[in-house]
This record gives C-alpha cells, structure tokens and sequence, in this order.
C-alpha cells in the first residue's frame, strides 16, 4: 500500500465549539522544528521559542495510522455514541498528521518519514489519556487504546519544509533499536485503568 497523508490538522480557532482541538487544512502547511509554524489565518502561531524545549522538539507533530478507523468506528457504535457507518471527524485523536500505509508495529525509534519537503523522525509512541475518551466520545476509549497498542507516534522534524494531505511519503528505517510498540507496553506496563 502506498504510504500517504490522509489529512492535516491543524488547531482550531481559539473559542471554536466542540471537543475536537484540531481541524483539517487543505494546501500546504508549514512544518519547523516545534511543529506547524504557520496556520490558517485565525490559528495560533506554533513556534515559540520560550516553548521550543527538547521535549517540545520530540512532540513536533502527532501521527496516526488511518488504518485503525474502521476497527474505532464498530467501538463507537458498540458504545453507542455514533452510527456504524459514522465517519470519525479528522483531530479526533488529537492527530496532527493522519496517515495512510503505515501503523506502529511496522515502526521503530529514529526511523524518518520523507515528504516531498520535508522530514519527520518517529521519537516515541503517545500514552493514552482521558482525551480519547472525550473525542471518541466513550468512557474506556483510552483503556481500549492501550489494549489494542493503536496508539500513534510523536515525530520530531529533521528537516523542515511544508506538507499537506494527499502527499506521498517514503518510510527510511533508522537504527532499529527499540519498536514503537515495544515501547509502549514498557511505558504502559504500570497504568491502570
């Protein structure tokens, strides 16, 4: 399967209605090392210096593997809270960057994401919290990322540039030491739910 960028999400409008902190974008983005550097007119500015600290730099930009929506689809009708065939709105995960053709097993720390202009590094996997409870709109949804390990990865930006929904991407292994979802279960081994 061709690896691709299925949507942009970029912060909502300060004030905007809902749960949702993201929305889609259509055209290019720009991508600097803390992340989105430009928005759609109305959207903060994502590069602040007094901010840009070495765990911002790991946490540029959140991706999640598309693959995963139907499976979260069935959840949601099971909950009760949206229809079968309801699509899940872009943000819902909270993601920067939903992806196509690529899904944590198949990823390891410091493996790059090429984009026609620019580069991304997978750092580490994002640790389920309330916040996919209140976006997919039911109580164990974080209990069920964690199980599932369907958790999507922060990347960091090696090279920055611009990107935007409906681009290719290359995945270029890196060092393989450690997989995202090994790390993940070390790092969720302790919670309890």
């Amino acid at each position: 399967m061709t690896m691709r960028v299925a949507s942009v999400n970029v912060p909502r409008p300060v004030g905007a209605e809902g749960v949702l902190r993201l929305e889609p974008f259509t055209g290019p983005v720009s991508v600097g090392l803390a992340g989105f550097s430009e928005r759609a007119p109305g959207h903060p500015v994502g590069e602040d210096p007094k901010v840009a600290d070495e765990l911002l730099l790991s946490h540029a930009l959140y991706g999640y593997p598309g693959a995963h929506l139907p499976v979260w689809r069935t959840m949601r009708a099971q909950a009760g809270v949206a229809d079968p065939d309801a699509a899940i709105p872009p943000g819902a995960f909270d993601e920067h960057l939903m992806l196509e053709g690529v899904v944590e097993a198949q990823l390891w720390e410091g493996d790059l994401l090429r984009f026609p202009d620019c580069t991304l590094v997978v750092s580490v996997p994002r640790l389920p919290d309330v916040r996919f409870n209140e976006t997919l709109g039911f109580v164990h949804a974080a209990r069920m990322v964690a199980q599932s390990r369907w958790c999507g990865f922060w990347l960091a930006v090696r090279m920055p540039g611009t990107i935007e929904a409906g681009q290719a991407f290359e995945l270029i292994p890196g060092p393989r030491a450690t997989g995202v979802v090994e790390l993940f279960r070390a790092r969720t081994r302790a919670m309890t739910w």
